[in-house]
């Protein structure tokens, strides 16, 4: 990635996807070039913490609501240190923030940390085009001396793809940390941390928890250092299919009997260790508006996503795993995808999506509560 931090309002830009479609439009942030995988979001909030969120780690957002940036950027809903997306696609963004707790412009805060955008584009020709030829590799150029089209194209299409990509330890802490409880200490629950949001231990120590922060690397011996009466396994970026580390140590969890959630990239990794296989989405499922049904209730919930990869596992039969019965918890109302697992024999369960609300709806907070039932029925 190439950039430069001066202003980009009258700057052309111009975004390529790898087939060859070209759309022209102004540099929005740091001026430069990028490139990452072309997703879009149909989230018409949240995009602070939508930048923010480890799990777009290498993907160039497009975002199919016209209108973006209107709230600026404050210090409080980052839900990360800095900006994860590789690049970002928006139409018309906002040229004054309207919000009494704003303290920059998005602009301002893309180009600070080097993301380099594109306005003034067609998104929703950008976002139906992906629906019908799906997510693929992108490029975002800007400057006054661009290359030619056959230059960029070439080099989009030797950036790397997100199939085979192993990324969770690239956004993953480095050192543990800890969350303590609010309140009452009740419980003490491991977080390997695939590329975690800051607002999922939160969630977990308003209930009491004390989190225990990991790394993507950690071993077996490290998680069960902290004497948990739970672990917790992220949302993440990249291929499930090359994430063999968490993999074998959700299985060591799962021998032990801990009671066990996991979210998002968390979900395809017991999918895995269950001996399902996972595959990728022809454009995935990203925003705080999906459709969801938790089989369990009936109930249907909105939900917030950001995933490209899903589990295949059978959607109305129980299976049999090396751990004993496993089903289908969860499914998205619009296309049938797995939305969540859960084991008949073991106090293990997982989603696909994000129950911790930032940005999105509240709907699937309980989730964390039936964990704290977990925790609570293996200590009676």
């Amino acid at each position: 990635m190439k950039t430069s931090t001066r202003g980009a309002a009258r700057v052309p830009a111009v975004l390529v996807l790898e087939d060859g479609r070209i759309f022209r439009g102004r540099a929005y942030g740091a001026v430069g070039e990028t490139f990452g995988e072309a997703v879009f979001s149909t989230g018409m909030t949240g995009y602070q913490e939508t930048l923010t969120d480890p799990s777009y780690h290498r993907q160039v957002v497009v975002m199919t609501a016209p209108h973006v940036g209107n709230t600026g950027v404050n210090d409080e809903d980052a839900e990360s240190a800095r900006i994860w997306v590789s690049g970002y696609v928006v139409r018309d963004p906002a040229r004054v923030p309207s919000s009494w707790r704003s303290r920059r412009t998005l602009d301002e805060e893309l180009a600070a940390q080097g993301v380099v955008g594109i306005s003034g584009v067609d998104t929703r020709a950008l976002t139906r085009h992906l629906r019908e030829r799906g997510a693929m590799r992108v490029g975002i150029f800007s400057g006054n001396a661009l290359p030619d089209e056959g230059t960029m194209l070439a080099e989009v299409r030797q950036a790397p793809e997100m199939t085979g990509a192993d990324l969770s330890a690239e956004v993953a802490t480095t050192e543990t940390y800890v969350v303590p409880a609010q309140g009452e200490k009740k419980f003490t629950v491991a977080a390997v941390d695939l590329g975690i949001k800051g607002m999922t231990p939160y969630r977990m120590a308003e209930r009491g928890i004390e989190v225990h922060v990991l790394p993507a690397t950690a071993s077996v011996e490290e998680v069960y250092a902290v004497n948990p009466d739970g672990v917790f396994f992220s949302n993440g970026p990249g291929d499930p299919a090359t994430a063999d580390h968490p993999v074998a140590l959700m299985r060591a969890v799962l021998e032990r009997g801990t009671p066990l959630f996991g979210i998002c990239f968390g979900n395809q990794i017991l999918g895995r260790a269950l001996g399902f296989g996972t595959y990728k989405l022809k454009y995935g499922h990203r925003g705080i508006n999906q459709p969801v049904q938790d089989r369990t209730t009936g109930k249907v919930e909105v939900t917030a996503h950001n995933h490209g990869f899903a589990v295949d596992a059978p959607l109305d039969t129980v299976a049999d795993t090396p751990f004993g019965r496993a089903e289908v918890s969860h499914v998205c109302l619009n296309d049938n995808v797995v939305e969540g697992l859960q084991l008949l024999d073991k106090p293990a369960f997982s989603v696909q999506y994000h129950p911790e609300a930032a940005a999105g709806p509240h709907d699937a907070a309980y989730l964390f509560d039936r964990f704290v039932s977990l925790m609570e029925g293996q200590r009676a």
